[in-house]
Parts: structure tokens; sequence; C-alpha cells
């Protein structure tokens, strides 16, 4: 199955281990970012994975292009040109220190592609799933022009599209978001959010959780995930529900609404992970979704599915979820044991 993501994809600085940003003498290297992150995950369960970006024609640019391919994401579609590629900056926090992001993003090459760089009915032609997430139109009115466009030949070529709204503060207002987000809605089927998102990005809160306290009101979000349907004539609503009693420990599950089996509000199991990297925890819940939805027997499956794999993505250092399909279902069908395996 062919599945379409497109974003940008960035050059990731972390310091070592657990050292913050003013003690730490190198970086980490890799590469990561929304849309990258759920089409590496998608290669690696054996779709036919495609991301759309474009990239600077120089070493660093290539460098990116060849992380993309190592794991087995197709970059036929990428568009190369611009300066430089977007960066950010992670400090891993520990316990009650929460960790940081500092983004050297502005002028990237992919927030100053213009729509007509990309052959979007190629790109759809033969596609069952088009991803993205509310990070790109953040990155300016450019991309905006450049989303929209991939959008409107999604819809034309009959290709199934989920958004994850992905609300980034540091990239624009809450203000901004809602102008640019709610029109788009038209186009999605399968929403993906956390209370912040549907809150900042659709302006819809969420009951009177505390996620800071790790305290949730499931039936806020039930009734949440309803008003997001009913509004925008969602398909599927999917959120994350995520307990933060530290930065070192979190609970994790997500709720499920739709036309199927779960027509209720269905809640899945929920994970204790003593976390090694939480960031692409969000793009491994929505790349578990797609692929669920598209490959397993039932929407209730596909939900477990999704939880238990960006369960392991956050024991896993990195943006991209490196795990197999067998490895998310044996967690998913309840062996989280964690033994070695000989």
């Amino acid at each position: 199955m062919k599945v379409v993501t497109f974003g940008e994809i960035m050059l990731r600085l972390s310091t070592p281990g657990f050292t913050r940003f003013v003690q730490s003498q190198q970086f980490d290297v890799t590469y990561g970012g929304g849309e990258a992150n759920v089409a590496a995950a998608l290669a690696g369960y054996g779709l036919d994975s495609y991301f759309v970006c474009k990239l600077p024609k120089h070493e660093i640019g290539q460098s990116a292009v060849n992380h993309l391919r190592r794991y087995g994401v197709n970059t036929d579609f990428l568009v190369r040109g611009g300066d430089r590629i977007g960066i950010y900056f992670l400090e891993t926090g520990a316990s009650q220190r929460a960790s940081k992001v500092v983004y050297d993003r502005a002028n990237s090459a992919v927030s100053q592609m213009e729509s007509g760089e990309v052959d979007w009915n190629a790109v759809f032609a033969g596609a069952e799933w088009f991803h993205w997430t509310g990070i790109t139109p953040a990155l300016g009115e450019t991309a905006q022009k450049a989303l929209a466009a991939a959008c409107e030949a999604a819809r034309k070529a009959g290709v199934r599209v989920s958004c994850d709204l992905n609300f980034r503060k540091k990239l624009w207002t809450t203000t901004e978001a809602q102008q640019v987000m709610q029109p788009l809605m038209e186009y999605v089927d399968v929403c993906i959010a956390n209370e912040e998102d549907a809150d900042k990005s659709l302006g819809m809160k969420a009951g009177t959780t505390d996620v800071e306290a790790a305290e949730l009101d499931e039936s806020g979000y039930f009734e949440l995930a309803g008003r997001l349907k009913d509004k925008y004539s969602f398909d599927t609503v999917a959120i994350t529900l995520r307990e933060s009693y530290s930065a070192s420990r979190n609970g994790w599950s997500a709720m499920l609404l739709d036309d199927k089996e779960c027509a209720t509000p269905r809640r899945s199991k929920q994970y204790e992970i003593q976390l090694v990297d939480r960031v692409g925890g969000g793009d491994s819940f929505a790349s578990g979704l797609i692929y669920g939805l598209l490959k397993k027997s039932s929407t209730a499956d596909a939900l477990e599915f999704a939880v238990a794999a960006s369960c392991l993505k956050q024991t896993i250092p990195g943006d991209f979820n490196l795990v197999t399909v067998d490895e998310v279902d044996k967690l998913a069908g309840g062996d989280g044991s964690g033994r070695v395996e000989r």
C-alpha cells in the first residue's frame, strides 16, 4: 500500500545522555520531523512509504536524504533546492527536570517550497493514504499554499487523509493556528490530537484534565472527540492521553471514536513508560494508527496497535520508531515483560 507524508525533516542535535545545553561540549546527530517520522515507521511496517519535502543540494541536505533512504522511505518526490535545512536542539530531561527544544528553522528550504514544484497528481497516483501535521502550515504562508495544493490533489485522487494537529507555540500563535487549521479540516478524514492541540489549533477544550498533575478527565476526552467529529465530519478521531508523572515516567494510552466498532468512544489499555526519548511519541502513534486502520481487522485493534507502537518508540533514542509489526503485536497482545530474547 502506498502512503504519502509531506513536511519538514530537520537536523537534530541533542546533548549526550542527560547533559544540559550549557554543559555539553558536543552533540549527537540524527534527523527527524513529524511527517518524516511517520514515513519511516510506515516503511518499517512494510508499506510503500513516500516522503515529500524540499532539501538543499549540499551535503547536509543529502545526509538527511540518505537517512530517510536508510530506513526504506521512498524519496522520489523530494525537491532539491534552497539554502538550509531546519535544525532543532534537544536537551533530554530527567525526573522533575523537563526536556527542552530550541529551534533554528527559519527560512528552511521546505518553508519556501512553492506548490508548483511538486507534481501532486503523480505523488498521489495509486496512493491509499496522505498524512500531514499542524507543524507544516506553521512554517509560513508558502508552506500553507503547498499543503492546500496537496490536500486538494489527495481529495481529487480519492486518498484518505489524516492530520495530527501538533500545535507548536514556538512557531505560531493560537490565533494564527486556528485561522489556518480550521479551514484545512474540510480535507481531513482522520483527526489525531491531544488536549493541547485540540484547544490551541481548533479552540476546543477537553474537560477538566490537568496533564501536569497526571489527572485525566476521561469523560471530557470522550465528549471532546464527539464534538470534533460532529463539527468537522471526521470519520475517525483519536486522542492520545499522556499522564506526566515526571520527565522520566509517563502514563500512556489513547482513545478512539469512529463510525465502526468504536461508535462509542473506546479507551486503549494504559502503559507506564520509563522514558528514554519521548520525541516522536505522537508521530509513532499516528503511524501505528495509519497502519492499523489499513491492515488490522478492526478499528479497536488499530487503536491498540498504535498505542503499543508509540509505547515502544519512547524507549528508543532518536525520532524514528524502529520497531517491527511483530514486536508491536507482541506488546499489544500483552507481553510487556522486557525479557531478553535469545
